[in-house]
């Protein structure tokens, strides 16, 4: 089963995907947050092939909801209405993670949604 992952912000949105085995994340894109994104990450999931989009749900090291939490969960919403299947994954710092592997690149954040999608696989494998 082949996922994707959405590594979202205010400015830019990271995306990454699985390859066809659903076993390894790979960084595809970054896009700006603007208004044609939710029609470019569906247009993506058809072409693509993705069973299921993974979001990383904004939260602090104590597990409180980061400020822009309410907006990632509309977006979500969004999504669902246009018939994906959407789940949450709990991240922390995956941008800052992502920059200190590789520095600050234009890819940056898509290497973070690789890194969400990454988390939320070895969760899935640890169930």
């Amino acid at each position: 089963m082949k996922l994707m992952a959405i590594d979202y912000g205010e400015k830019r949105v990271g995306i990454a995907s699985t390859d066809e085995a659903g076993q390894f994340a790979l960084p595809r894109a970054v896009w700006p947050n603007d208004e044609a994104l939710l029609d470019k990450i569906l247009r993506f999931k058809e072409e693509e092939g993705i069973a299921k989009i993974v979001i990383g749900e904004s939260r602090d090291f104590k597990g409180v909801a980061n400020p822009i939490l309410s907006a990632i969960a509309e977006f979500k919403t969004e999504l669902e209405k246009r018939g994906a299947e959407v789940v949450f994954h709990p991240e922390v710092l995956t941008t800052v993670e992502a920059r200190r592997l590789q520095g600050q690149t234009p890819m940056t954040d898509a290497s973070a949604a690789a890194l969400i999608l990454k988390h939320y696989l070895e969760s899935q494998n640890r169930s």
